[in-house]
């Protein structure tokens, strides 16, 4: 079976890493992260009037072009190994158009929290953590059933809890 035909029979959850990988692969092989950010980063100051980059993707779509944009290697895998172990999961419990909806929707608030502390940024945001959290929050909340005492409300609130303190320092390592 060639390479197509597996890609085509994969789950979703496959196919979002396996997209996600090349796009990134593609980007820093060719060298060309400075333009794809500017080009497909959710840039705040693009929703202003007057500020606007010829040729790049519309400023509606950018929360969905940032999450195949990352700033390294590790945040790609680190990215795209909860996505693995989380969207499998959730992706059998609400099937493929559940997942995406979900990602989509982690996509968009994370650019619109974004926008909401950043109206005046002209740098991008890159990486798919927001469209992953959600996923992450799915799979808590699907998951998370409470067994002696310990589970439930409390785990999830844990899980992210921990999911926020990994993005923050992430966050403060990279700049």
């Amino acid at each position: 079976m060639d390479w197509q035909t597996r890609l085509a029979h994969s789950s979703l959850t496959a196919r979002i890493i396996i997209v996600t990988g090349v796009c990134w692969g593609l980007v820093a092989a060719l060298g060309l992260q400075r333009w794809a950010y500017s080009f497909g980063g959710f840039i705040p100051l693009r929703f202003d009037q007057g500020f606007t980059i010829p040729g790049a993707v519309p400023a509606i779509l950018t929360p969905l072009s940032a999450t195949l944009l990352h700033a390294d290697a590790m945040h790609l895998i680190f990215n795209m190994l909860l996505m693995f172990v989380c969207g499998r999961g959730v992706e059998t419990a609400l099937g493929g158009r559940g997942l995406i909806a979900l990602y989509i929707v982690g996509a968009y608030i994370a650019a619109l929290g974004h926008y909401l502390f950043n109206a005046e940024s002209a740098g991008p945001m890159i990486g798919a953590s927001g469209a992953v959290s959600a996923i992450i929050g799915g799979y808590a909340l699907l998951y998370s059933k409470p067994r002696n005492g310990v589970g439930g409300w409390r785990h999830v609130a844990a899980l992210a809890g921990a999911w926020i303190a990994i993005q923050l320092l992430i966050g403060l390592t990279t700049y």
